[in-house]
């Protein structure tokens, strides 16, 4: 259980590196005051272009591989393949909840697909089963609807697979917390005044990957 903790510690300070509010310094804008005032790659997209939302997008997927790696190479020969999966759940938490800016950051969409990207490592099938749902979600051309099937989508597709009971439960935790970091989203969704997909940048921006 220590060293599930110090995982999840030490993707924690991986995750806390906000890709968002660093592009955004160099390009002089405070993300947390411009569109959705999210930290993440959406609000980068619409906020500072295409280019800024490309680089925080991939820096973001990178937490939770750069987090599975070193997690899983320094404790992998003592708890397995888990290490690897604390030490992404520590990068999801880092980039949701930075400590030094408050605890606000993003919502965790990019980091679980770094995590997705490191279970398909063991079976492929995880990136098919999960991608496919969110891209159906994508068809409604709202990217917080992508983004929650895209999370729900990956603990199905380890039940699916039979994937230990473990991390399934830890995919389900992740997915909850980031239906939760889409409360807004779906508020939206509901009252009809969501941004959908192919918004102008200088329109509010409600959703983040």
């Amino acid at each position: 259980m220590i060293l599930k903790a110090i995982c999840i510690v030490i993707g924690y300070f991986i995750g806390c590196i906000q890709s968002a509010f660093i592009v955004g310094k160099f390009m002089h804008v405070d993300l947390r005051k411009h569109g959705s005032g999210n930290l993440g790659s959406t609000n980068a997209l619409r906020v500072l272009g295409k280019k800024a939302g490309l680089i925080t997008f991939i820096s973001d997927i990178m937490k939770s591989v750069i987090s599975y790696v070193i997690c899983r190479l320094i404790f992998g020969d003592e708890i397995g393949v888990i290490a690897g999966m604390y030490g992404c759940v520590g990068a999801v938490l880092g980039h949701n909840f930075p400590f030094y800016l408050k605890f606000k950051g993003g919502k965790g969409i990019a980091v679980m697909i770094g995590m997705m990207l490191c279970l398909s490592t063991l079976d492929y099938r995880v990136t098919l089963i999960s991608f496919s749902i969110g891209i159906i979600g994508l068809f409604t051309k709202y990217v917080s609807v992508g983004s929650m099937a895209f999370s729900v989508a990956i603990p199905i597709s380890l039940y699916i697979l039979k994937f230990d009971t473990e991390h399934i439960i830890i995919c389900t935790i992740l997915a909850i917390l980031a239906l939760y970091r889409h409360k807004e989203n779906i508020k939206r969704l509901i009252a009809g005044n969501e941004n959908k997909l192919g918004a102008k940048k200088q329109q509010q921006a409600v959703e983040q990957k």
